[in-house]
């Protein structure tokens, strides 16, 4: 029994680690669901990645529409990655991870936040600035949370 205990912690430990959430809402497809960050910006709108023009960057992979776009995101993720690491800012506002659809997305001062929905959207669009002071103050606690 005493050689199993070693053992037993290690699994705890592995199953917590696994418990937990990337920090990065990603799916089959990668981070964002396969969708390109940077066409948020540059066109305006989402526009599906290809498999394989892809970065990695906070351990996840991140797929765009063109190598132009892949460079663009890789001299400066932070300019394009979503806010709240993907996660549905609503949510986040309310101090809790939920996925997202890529079509209810808006860039607020140079900043790309993406919804649950487009209903969540709406809501989200009305309150936007209080929305986004509480979900900037919950996503340090929340990031790494299952």
């Amino acid at each position: 029994m005493k050689r199993l205990l070693p053992l037993f912690g290690l699994l705890f430990v592995f199953a917590a680690a696994c418990g937990q959430k990337s920090e990065i809402y990603t799916t089959a497809n990668g981070a964002i669901d396969g969708y390109d960050p940077v066409a948020y910006f540059t066109e305006k709108k989402p526009v599906a990645g290809r498999a394989e023009i892809t970065a990695v960057w906070k351990e996840q992979t991140w797929r765009f529409a063109s190598q132009k776009n892949k460079e663009l995101f890789v001299a400066n993720p932070e300019k394009y990655a979503p806010q709240y690491g993907g996660y549905c800012a609503y949510g986040m506002a309310g101090g809790y991870k939920a996925k997202t659809e890529a079509d209810a997305w808006a860039i607020v001062n140079d900043k790309l936040y993406l919804n649950y929905n487009k209903k969540v959207q709406k809501d989200w669009l009305e309150q936007k600035a209080g929305m986004i002071e509480k979900a900037d103050k919950n996503w340090p606690t929340v990031r790494t949370k299952e």
